[in-house]
């Protein structure tokens, strides 16, 4: 069972992170012939079976939020009192709120940076649950925890974004619209470089996002700096296909970038600040430009055109193919499960005088 973050969509076209691995990994799920259960908003569109929990209605503040985990913890149990489920694989930031009692064991991936989790998440006393992060540099942030697994990298589904276009002279940038992704700086620097910047994604209905919208992005459009809302898969592969670079001017210590990666995949470079996982992901001065400025990031637009397209799509089909993450995260949960069951066969096992020990 998948439990996403309550208030937002899953599906193709979702613009969150979490929300992509998720809809990946319940596709893998259905075409290796598993059973599928999705908790997620109203209007999800999953392979397997979505069990859905309300959609977030008018802003979303904390009265709502609250109301959405009760629903989650709801849903939860009652998933857990219909269905046979081997294991819980929860997505969420607030995955502690709705987290079930001890029976089946829970994977709790870690999507966002350490410190937005409260730390006691890193030391509970549970025995059947589990952490993990999506990049070596989340992992390494992490404060020291049994809990913690291996990360499992994340990918895309390399393959679906290769083509060619020809090259417009545009810059692109994409993602959620709110404070911490600095798309401003983005649109400062393609000024300063004098070339158009489309902005695609999604303002959610949170009150500090909104106001980082109006105050931060709306003063700085103009005729060639332009806001383009949600994208679907198709449009946002033909713009990736397209630009002359990706921007990524987060000031949040990114733990991947599944935008990144999808951008090399269709053979763009990225230009990027050096948040957290990025280095991991883009070369400097082949795959793209790591830059600690606006006011640099305009300079590294204008050298991107040096940078070879077929280096960016080598790279991506070397390193972040979705296929090898999948496989990561189903080997998890055999060895999750596989401990599970290790576990139950303990006390007859010791009951026959036998001793053993099981490493996973």
């Amino acid at each position: 069972m998948s439990v996403a973050y309550p208030l937002t969509e899953v599906g193709e076209d979702a613009v969150g992170g979490s929300e992509q691995i998720l809809t990946a990994l319940d596709r893998a799920l259905t075409e290796t012939g598993h059973n599928s259960l999705v908790i997620a908003a109203k209007g999800s569109k999953v392979r397997g079976t979505l069990v859905p929990s309300p959609a977030a209605s008018g802003l979303i503040d904390p009265p709502l939020r609250h109301k959405s985990q009760q629903a989650h913890a709801r849903l939860i149990r009652e998933v857990l009192n219909t269905y046979t489920v081997d294991l819980i694989h929860l997505h969420s930031l607030d995955f502690h709120c709705y987290l079930p009692d001890p029976g089946v064991p829970s994977l709790a991936t870690l999507h966002l940076p350490p410190d937005w989790y409260p730390p006691h998440i890193f030391h509970s006393d549970r025995t059947d649950l589990y952490l993990n992060c999506v990049s070596a540099a989340q992992e390494r942030a992490c404060p020291s925890s049994e809990l913690l697994l291996p990360h499992i990298s994340n990918g895309v589904d390399v393959a679906r974004l290769n083509g060619t276009a020809e090259k417009r002279d545009f810059a692109l940038a994409l993602g959620r619209i709110c404070p911490e992704k600095g798309f401003h700086f983005a649109l400062d620097a393609a000024k300063e470089a004098g070339i158009d910047l489309l902005l695609g994604g999604e303002v959610h209905p949170y009150a500090a996002h909104q106001e980082y919208f109006q105050t931060e992005i709306v003063p700085r459009l103009d005729k060639r700096r332009r806001f383009l809302g949600r994208l679907d898969f198709k449009a946002k592969r033909r713009l990736l296909l397209e630009a002359r670079c990706l921007l990524i001017p987060s000031t949040v210590q990114e733990t991947s970038s599944l935008v990144a990666m999808e951008a090399l995949a269709a053979g763009t470079p990225v230009v990027a600040f050096p948040s957290g996982a990025l280095p991991e992901i883009i070369e400097n001065g082949v795959t793209g430009y790591l830059v600690p400025s606006a006011l640099e990031m305009a300079a590294a637009i204008n050298r991107v055109q040096a940078l070879d397209p077929e280096d960016c799509r080598r790279e991506a089909r070397r390193r972040f193919s979705s296929a090898r993450m999948v496989q990561g995260y189903l080997d998890t949960y055999a060895s999750i499960i596989a401990r599970k069951n290790a576990a139950l066969e303990q006390p007859r096992k010791m009951s026959a005088g036998s001793s053993w020990l099981v490493s996973w």
